[in-house]
């Protein structure tokens, strides 16, 4: 006689098979170091780990600490040389909790919203626990938070200048060339930073120290020319997430968003600078992902270019976004052309066309927004001139002039710039482009806002044929 199976001798396999999966989670880990990074509004700890934990994070007042707890560690970090200095941490502090599990405490000066999250590994790092301490609002209430909860971070609202107004920035500003004008804003994005070094060249170089530099340099040049001012996201080495940069550019008033990059290939003999503008499925996902979000349907349109999504109803609030992200990747395309025109007389391009593609700091329906590769990081002799002083200049000269280009031709309402040119003192540069795959004469046209005829006439086309490579004059509309 044989025994019976169990009826849920199947649920329990599959339970055990799960609980055989959690295994190496709960295995013991050490903190091997401490490494923490300072942003203007948060502090961010990361904890190098020798295994993959799990972990709660909770915070406790009066005074106020905030307390990691880990379970099946140890501490094996070194703390005495960190640098607290402008930080909320006054201390770092960690003891056996019970027989196995280990507490961090972060003694604070100050109360904060904290956050937590882990990492696996990468090809720099191995497994990490990551902390941010976001600065608390002034006037804010410390709340205490229970164990297995993080608390979102509370970002200040920042309000957008106005156009008769100079906000206060770090750095060299160009002031107002006169009363009832304003400068064009440019947001400059130096990717990566902090815990995220991006792209590594064979020599150790890191893609965010090259492009902090350059993008340094592009603000400088920028501030030097009269009826612009520049802003950085970003002004030292910390994490700023993708989505806050372009609040962030918002926040400043953009009226452009210039995200500056170093390519990387498998391939080391990968060369070339590139430009990017936003794809059109990724325009439809963020067009979505707007009209799903209420809070985003009135803070967009409505805060910054005087259209409230709330006072529509859903098919016309569709409609004015779509109108919003077209403008923008029209103009991002345009701009984009001018900028990599100016590059390639100074650098090997990539591509010879501004490329499309769904990068997630391009997604601005209200801000046109480029992304430029400066060249790649991982390519030895593209490496080498990426860290020279001279070529950083050079590609921030090329930025600059491709934005003057695009700016005397399409100056903002209310700018200097459009003052200037409307007063018949601001000369209009030249326009080309180069046709590339895909390119229609009637496409071209749309894009440069300008008609299809006088696109015919400029270039003495008795067709609509065009060819790729060939060079079109864009006349002035």
């Amino acid at each position: 006689m044989t025994a019976k199976r169990p009826r849920n001798a199947g649920l329990y396999g599959l339970m055990l098979a799960g609980l055989l999966a959690l295994a190496p989670a709960l295995q013991a880990a050490d903190i091997q170091s401490v490494r923490v990074w300072r942003a203007p509004d948060n502090t961010r700890l990361v904890f190098d780990l020798s295994g993959p934990v799990q972990h709660t994070l909770f915070s406790l007042s009066a005074p106020e600490r905030v307390v990691i707890d880990v379970p099946a560690s140890s501490f094996k970090a070194a703390v005495n040389q960190l640098e607290l200095k402008d930080t909320p941490i006054q201390s770092v502090r960690a003891a056996m909790h019970t027989a196995t599990d280990l507490r961090v405490v972060l003694d604070l000066s100050a109360a904060v919203n904290a956050k937590s999250f882990t990492l696996p590994p990468n090809q720099q790092y191995g497994h990490r626990l990551v902390v941010d301490l976001y600065d608390m609002q002034a006037g804010a209430v410390s709340q205490v938070s229970a164990p297995n909860v993080t608390p979102a971070p509370t970002v200040a609202p920042v309000p957008a200048p106005q156009p008769s107004s100079a906000p206060k920035v770090p750095g060299k500003l160009t002031p107002l060339p006169s009363r009832g004008s304003r400068n064009v804003i440019i947001a400059i994005d130096a990717g990566h930073g902090g815990e995220d070094p991006g792209a590594l060249g064979p020599n150790g170089l890191r893609e965010k120290h090259v492009v902090l530099e350059i993008s340094k340099e592009l603000q400088r040049q920028i501030n030097a020319t009269k009826g612009f001012r520049a802003e950085l996201t970003r002004t030292g080495d910390y994490f700023i997430a993708l989505r806050r940069r372009t609040e962030i550019a918002r926040a400043k008033g953009a009226d452009m968003f210039v995200s500056i990059h170093a390519d990387a290939a498998l391939r080391k003999s990968a060369y070339g600078a590139s430009v990017f503008a936003l794809s059109n499925s990724g325009a439809t996902s963020e067009t979505a992902r707007w009209l799903a979000d209420k809070e985003n349907q009135s803070d967009l349109i409505g805060g910054v270019g005087g259209i409230n999504l709330d006072e529509h109803d859903k098919m016309l609030r569709g409609v004015l976004l779509d109108m919003s992200m077209n403008a923008s990747m029209s103009s991002s395309l345009d701009v984009g052309q001018k900028v990599l025109n100016n590059m390639g007389r100074i650098t090997r391009l990539h591509k010879q066309r501004v490329e499309q593609a769904g990068f997630m700091v391009l997604k601005s329906p209200d801000i046109p927004s480029i992304l430029v590769e400066t060249g790649f990081i991982s390519n030895p002799g593209e490496s080498a001139r990426l860290a020279t002083k001279a070529h950083q200049q050079a590609l921030a000269k090329a930025v600059s002039a491709g934005l003057r280009e695009y700016f005397h031709n399409h100056p903002p309402v209310g700018t200097y710039l459009a003052q200037q040119k409307d007063s018949g003192k601001l000369p209009q540069g030249p326009r080309q482009h180069i046709v590339s795959r895909g390119d229609t004469l009637a496409l071209i046209a749309t894009r440069y806002q300008v008609p299809l005829t006088r696109l015919r006439q400029a270039n003495n086309l008795s067709t609509d044929v065009i060819k790729v490579g060939q060079t079109l004059a864009i006349p002035v509309n």
